[in-house]
């Protein structure tokens, strides 16, 4: 059936795109129970390809927003989509568009986000969506199956690092569910998985300054093999004797490493070692 929707529009999947289209009956069903869709929802899909996904989100909600950057899929979802008038399609790249006013003027806030994301993607996505979580109640999204596991990782384990701390201090997160490469027409490089993400409506503990937190977050992650001590000196261009006496306030051991670090002990040691000086510049917070 997608081959032949697909040959009838001479279209072809653009690789440049990310574009795998799900083809799997019970990963759809496995995503949307995750969602926990009702007819009142309202729900952000990014990416909706020939419309799979769209359809079945339309089934359960009062109102699916779709961004879909590939235009020359207009001739397949004015197929596939036909007579579902409370989906809208919006062609443009999501990075791109005004994500709040375009969410605003569809109503939301509340408002569910359910897509298969294109992985090339991942990671400024989750930025944007994490940054704007405001709007939402629920994240439901595909993505490779390395990424989920290094969002939902706890500290410790080889996969944790600084994504997982940015999500994880944002949402709640989980695995829903692992994805075979067969699930998807063509078939891509990688397995996939599902993830849900909560969004918090407020941090695990205050935070004074989140700049500082990532900044703080990303030095300690840039030497792995490195003890906090070490790597802080150097990524945060401070003193080890400043670096060592917030880590005493912060009643952590400076021998640590930074994957050892929950989110918690994350923000109490960026508190402890306070805003720096400002002409010690330490960038812009970022999404890993």
């Amino acid at each position: 059936m997608v081959r032949a929707l697909l040959r009838r529009h001479r279209v072809q999947a653009r690789k440049g795109l990310g574009q795998n289209f799900l083809v799997d009956a019970n990963v759809l069903a496995k995503i949307l129970a995750a969602a926990e869709l009702t007819p009142d929802s309202r729900v952000l899909e990014v990416g909706a390809g020939i419309g799979t996904l769209t359809r079945e989100l339309a089934r359960h909600a009062g109102r699916v927003l779709v961004v879909e950057l590939d235009r020359s899929l207009r001739p397949v979802l004015q197929e596939t989509l036909a007579g579902l008038e409370h989906v809208h399609v919006v062609y443009g790249d999501v990075l791109k568009l005004d994500l709040p006013a375009l969410l605003t003027e569809h109503g939301c806030p509340p408002c569910s986000v359910v897509a298969n994301i294109p992985y090339q993607i991942t990671s400024p996505l989750l930025g944007l969506l994490l940054e704007n979580k405001r709007f939402f109640q629920r994240l439901v999204l595909m993505v490779q199956k390395e990424v989920a596991q290094r969002l939902v990782a706890r500290p410790g384990s080889s996969e944790y690092g600084a994504m997982s701390v940015f999500v994880q201090y944002h949402a709640e997160a989980q695995l829903v569910t692992t994805v075979s490469r067969h699930s998807f027409l063509p078939p891509p490089n990688v397995d996939s998985a599902v993830v849900r993400l909560d969004p918090r409506p407020e941090p695990p503990q205050p935070v004074s300054d989140e700049k500082q937190l990532f900044a703080v977050v990303h030095a300690a992650f840039a030497a792995r093999r490195k003890t906090l001590l070490n790597t802080l000196s150097g990524g945060l261009a401070r003193p080890k004797e400043a670096v060592a006496a917030a880590l005493q306030r912060a009643g952590i051991d400076p021998q640590r490493r930074g994957e050892t670090l929950s989110v918690a002990e994350f923000i109490t040691l960026a508190e402890a070692l306070g805003s720096p000086a400002p002409e010690q510049a330490i960038g812009e917070q970022e999404a890993p």
